[in-house]
Parts: C-alpha cells; structure tokens; sequence
C-alpha cells in the first residue's frame, strides 16, 4: 500500500503517552483510528479530535474475554483493521527480591498478554485479507537491561520474543510484525504512570537510590520528542520491507550497540566451553 493510502489503525492506550501522539499523527495523516481508552470520559475526548475518523473504544486490555467483541465492533465502525499498534501499558520500577509476584503478574497481563489477545482478535481478518501490520511497542528495555526494573525489562523481552516467532509465522499472509523499541521519551512513563514498589531491603540502597533519584530527575527531560515517534510509526508501516524490530532514540542506539559489543566479547571468552557440550566424535 502506497503512502497515500487511507488506513484504519487500531492503537491502544490513547489517552497519554506515546499513544496518544501516535493516533495523533496517524489522524493528521488522514488515516481512521480506532484507540482503546479505559475512560468514559477520554473516549469523549478522542472522539472529538477528528469526529469522522477518530473511534474510540472503551477497553481494558487486561479484559482478555471482552477484546474479541470490542475489536469486531470497532470494525464494524470503523472497517477492517490494516494496523494493529500494541501500545498499552506501563513500566514496574521495583528490586526483585521486594517486588510480589502479583506485581510480576500485573506487568505481564498488561504488557505481554493483553497485546497477545489484541492480536489474536485481528488476525483472522488480517489472514483472510492476507494483509496488515502489527507493531508491538516493546522498549530498548526489551534488549538491554537495567537494575530495578527487571519484571518490565521481562515484559518486554517476551513481547519481542512473541513479535518476532509470530513474524515467521504469519509472514506467507502478507501479514508484517515488528516490534517498536522505544528509549527515553517525553512521556508520563517514568512518572505518573510508573507503579512503584515501596522499598524494603536496606541492602539495595546502593543500586535503588541513585537510580530512583535519577529516573526521578530525567522525568519530563527525556530526549525523545512524541511527535517524531510517530512520524517513524508511519514510515514504518508504509514501508516496503519493514524491519523485525526497530529502535527509537540515539539513547536506544548507543546501549543496544554495547550490549551487542559485550555479548560478542563473552561468546568468544566461554567459546571453548559452550562447545564442549557435544558428543565426542
């Protein structure tokens, strides 16, 4: 599909953060967008922002029993969805020996399962129409690690994990997955939007205080512009070939290249081990 082809996008979680600039700029593009609010009242507010193209859809995507209706209604508004944008979510800042494994649940359900059931409603239509995309935002997070947030940094190596076997699956449909790693951007996410375990363990203030303080401090400082988010997520999806995965951000960029860097470093260290493990010829 060319780039002037009008598309119907469904994106959820587009009442903040980078979802709501990616339905933004998908609607200033002159596209339909279909976005999952949890609110009455933000439903009200997207449907405002372009009254003709502009659907919103009250949905909890942790609601996995209620989405496969949700999304059949929406198409029947809105029309057949090309473009599935697997936005909502949020971040758990938490040292894992403190967290719960509730917490660890509630990551997963938001961020892992609920976009694994957003898939699965869209994908029948998509493989009868042997088109469509998928894009799971996912985080620089989903490749290279941070201490204090490893149940999100799980979350999100699953989803591109998820993103990328499903790819290969689907790939003879026409059907394109690729999973959106964003950096540090201009949002509420290491804000208001971050659920935080109350710290416990006096042992881990070392690695817990300066690194709260900092995400405290970079918070609404982030180098990521929105805006220009969603100016890749069209690029992306009017792209010929688009890529398994994409990173956002030079932050994104310098960390996954020297975690590229230390992994070759290691597999070379521990290559005579690793290959030690075969039967004896």
């Amino acid at each position: 599909m060319g780039a002037s082809t009008q598309k119907t996008f469904l994106i959820t979680g587009v009442s903040s953060g980078l979802g709501c600039t990616f339905a933004e700029g998908a609607l200033a593009a002159g596209h339909r967008v279909v976005g999952t609010v949890r609110r009455e009242t933000d439903a009200e507010a997207f449907a405002a922002s372009a009254r003709d193209r502009a659907f919103p859809l009250v949905l909890d995507v942790t609601d996995y029993g209620a989405i496969v209706t949700a999304v059949a209604d929406a198409e029947r508004r809105a029309g057949a969805i090309d473009v599935l944008v697997n936005n909502a979510g949020y971040g758990h800042e938490g040292v894992l020996e403190e967290s719960s494994i509730d917490d660890l649940q509630r990551q997963f359900a938001a961020n892992v399962f609920g976009p694994v059931a957003m898939m699965k409603a869209v994908l029948p239509g998509m493989r009868e129409r042997r088109r469509g995309d998928i894009v799971n935002v996912t985080s620089m997070g989903g490749f290279i690690t941070m201490p204090g947030i490893s149940f999100y940094c799980g979350s999100k190596f699953a989803l591109e994990g998820i993103s990328e076997a499903l790819g290969k699956e689907i790939a003879e449909f026409g059907i394109r997955v690729t999973a959106l790693a964003p950096g540090q951007f201009r949002t509420n996410w290491a804000g208001r939007s971050m659920d935080r375990t109350p710290r416990s363990i006096a042992d881990y203030d070392a690695v817990m205080d300066p690194i709260r303080a900092a995400r405290h401090a970079k918070s609404g400082n982030q180098p990521g512009d929105p805006a220009r988010a969603a100016q890749a997520l069209l690029a992306l999806v009017n792209a010929e070939n688009p890529p398994v995965r994409l990173f956002l951000g030079e932050d994104a960029l310098g960390l996954v290249d020297q975690k590229l860097d230390a992994m070759r470093d290691e597999i070379k260290a521990w290559d005579a081990l690793s290959r030690s493990t075969s039967f004896a010829a």
